[in-house]
């Protein structure tokens, strides 16, 4: 998944992204911090200085990785939050900060898949089909505590469940078949070379 940019008009409906953060390497697959879910955010946490200061450095690798969306794990945080700047089905942006998400998606007659290629920050270079509700609504918090609510389709979507199953310590290999899986894996070992492990720094 790739981003268009900081710089183009966005629908921020909680404010901007944070700003002025550091580039940190990106945390790979295979890494616990990965693996497990991640500590919520606390009362105490929110509003503070480091928690700002961590999602600044989380805007900051995912642009610089060329991503739509970056949880506090893939910089090695066990922290239950994500940042994302990703485009919905009619290209329009939307960007937000998430703590503490939940994902619904539509059940019965109202759910559709979409089978689209994935691709993950921290596994870089493969893509592989991985099939999703087509439509998504993650809730949760903000930077300074307060509720916030992103709902949309197309790739937006599958970016909304994508870094929420981060905070619960599933990537998304977790969700496919083994023959997709080794697929997958061929196409990251053959793009090694391209990602040094400081990457994106």
């Amino acid at each position: 998944m790739s981003s268009e940019g900081p710089d183009q008009p966005v629908h921020a409906p909680y404010g901007p992204l944070p700003r002025g953060g550091t580039v940190r390497p990106i945390t790979r697959w295979g890494t616990p911090v990965m693996h497990r879910p991640q500590q919520q955010v606390t009362t105490e946490q929110f509003g503070s200085d480091a928690l700002r200061a961590l999602a600044s450095d989380m805007v900051a690798t995912m642009y610089a990785a060329d991503g739509v969306g970056l949880a506090a794990c893939q910089i090695g945080e066990d922290v239950a939050m994500f940042v994302f700047d990703c485009p919905d089905e009619e290209g329009e942006r939307w960007v937000g900060v998430v703590c503490n998400p939940t994902v619904t998606v539509p059940e019965g007659k109202g759910r559709n898949l979409d089978d689209g290629d994935e691709g993950c920050l921290s596994y870089p270079g493969a893509f592989c089909p991985c099939p999703r509700p087509d439509f998504a609504t993650v809730d949760g918090y903000g930077l300074d505590g307060q509720p916030v609510r992103f709902e949309g389709d197309g790739l937006l979507a599958r970016c909304l469940q994508h870094e929420t199953d981060h905070t619960l310590g599933t990537v998304f290999g977790d969700r496919l078949g083994n023959r997709k899986r080794k697929k997958l894996t061929k196409l990251h070992d053959a793009a090694a070379s391209d990602y040094p492990q400081e990457w994106p720094t």
